[in-house]
């Protein structure tokens, strides 16, 4: 499957911010499962790229001069190979053992995943957690804020894709299994319908499988990746720092251009 995406971001301030630093993470990479066709940023002013330590593509944009607002799109075409279930990688798993301040898990968490899983640290176990995470946490936009750890969300019973994410890998990870958390795009089903999203990835045997709590998928079959980290806050796509400008509107749109989607024969 082709897909070719807009995706367009819209920072407006209340008052002139007098300086700013954006971290850009909306550079998808080669790998098994995607082909990277073309793919450019469209950016107030050339910003400074580079690998960050989990391997994303990393874009540093700074503006030293005062604004009252940032215009960020990213544009492009990749191929799916919707046939591939996991992925292989040189570097080391461990890492993603680590438990952060959004990921940590509590007694509650541990007991959970413990209930579900068993003895149990393949594939198998980790679809009947995804699922049970699912029926447990179901989707409910507003119930949670970005810093929402997955702890509060557990507790919360309700949550949205990055809440889901965050408590698949306290889970796998009080498991003892390396997860780590997955930011890009799912093709919902036609033309039009294109969404920024999140979903865990777990390290089984020698790969790494996709687990998307919010839609219980197993099989990233319309998934396009563009960053990995241990949570929301290391692979998130647009993160950043600004001085002034008070209150903040910020306004995403993402879509597939008509004509431009290939399903493949």
């Amino acid at each position: 499957m082709r897909l070719s995406i807009r995706h367009d971001t819209t920072y407006r301030y209340d008052d002139q911010v007098r300086a700013s630093i954006q971290y850009l993470r909306l550079t998808p990479q080669k790998s098994e499962r995607q082909h990277v066709l073309s793919w450019q940023l469209s950016l107030p002013r050339p910003a400074r790229a580079q690998i960050d330590p989990f391997g994303n593509v990393l874009h540093v944009l700074t503006l030293d001069e005062p604004h009252e607002a940032i215009v960020i799109g990213a544009r492009g075409q990749v191929e799916i190979d919707e046939k591939r279930e996991a992925e292989h990688d040189k570097q080391s798993a461990l890492p993603f053992l680590r438990f952060t301040r959004l990921t940590t898990a509590d007694d509650a968490l541990r007991e959970f995943a413990a209930l579900q899983c068993g003895t149990r640290r393949d594939r198998t176990g980790l679809i009947d957690l995804m699922e049970a995470l699912h029926a447990q946490m179901p989707f409910k936009p507003g119930a949670t804020c970005v810093d929402s750890t997955a702890a509060e969300a557990f507790a919360g019973r309700a949550g949205v894709c990055q809440d889901h994410t965050h408590a698949f890998l306290a889970c796998a990870r009080s498991l003892g299994i390396p997860a780590r958390f997955v930011s890009g795009y799912l093709y919902q089903g036609n033309e039009q319908n294109l969404a920024s999203h999140a979903w865990a990835e777990a390290w089984i045997g020698d790969a790494w499988y996709s687990f998307d709590v919010t839609n219980q998928l197993a099989k990233p079959e319309r998934h396009l990746k563009l960053a990995v980290g241990l949570d929301y806050l290391d692979a998130c796509p647009v993160r950043g720092m600004r001085r002034g400008g008070g209150g903040e509107q910020m306004h995403a749109k993402v879509d597939a251009p008509p004509m431009l989607l290939v399903q493949e024969q």
